[in-house]
């Protein structure tokens, strides 16, 4: 038993010394007629190795459209593979799983969904610690999360786009 605690601790302390932690998120504001919608998203990650991360978002969202007023959460843990990356610029995809509920006002039942997919992103290294990251599209299946439409493939929506900033720890 002790060969075997020695051995993960080994493992882990190994795997920590390249690991850096990193921190960031994004916010969305949209109005356009009778309908308005606000989202946050903080996310925090760890990387593994120069090539691995793993991380997780939690998004916290709320949508006004003529009288229905809609507030909605969701966590979605992911997986990062980085496929290129040089002094600037890192071009990534994550792997994710997303479980969300909403709740309508006025209504006494909540909207459960999920979402399997992969979404392609980049990151532009603004400093050592800062960097600006963009997600760009959603390829996988959706069941009732945040307002897709349900069903799978591939979108390229202005909905699937997100930017934010990211601090390196």
């Amino acid at each position: 038993m002790k060969k075997v605690l020695v051995f993960l601790f080994v493992v882990m302390a190994a795997l920590s010394a390249k690991a850096q932690v990193y921190t960031g998120g994004s916010l969305a504001i949209w109005g356009a007629d009778e309908s308005f919608t606000f989202s946050v998203a903080p996310e925090v990650g760890y990387h593994l190795t120069d090539k691995w991360a793993v991380g997780g978002m939690l998004i916290l969202q709320y949508a006004k459209a003529n009288d229905v007023k809609v507030t909605g959460f969701a966590f979605s843990p992911y997986v990062r593979y980085t496929f290129f990356e040089n002094k600037v610029l890192r071009l990534f995809a994550d792997g994710n799983v997303g479980v969300q509920t909403a709740h309508v006002k006025g209504s006494h039942d909540n909207t459960n969904g999920f979402e399997v997919g992969v979404r392609p992103g980049l990151e532009i290294k603004v400093t050592k610690h800062l960097s600006f990251l963009a997600k760009f599209a959603f390829l996988g299946y959706r069941d009732d999360y945040l307002g897709y439409s349900n069903g799978g493939g591939l979108s390229v929506d202005g909905k699937d786009l997100s930017f934010g900033l990211y601090y390196t720890f």
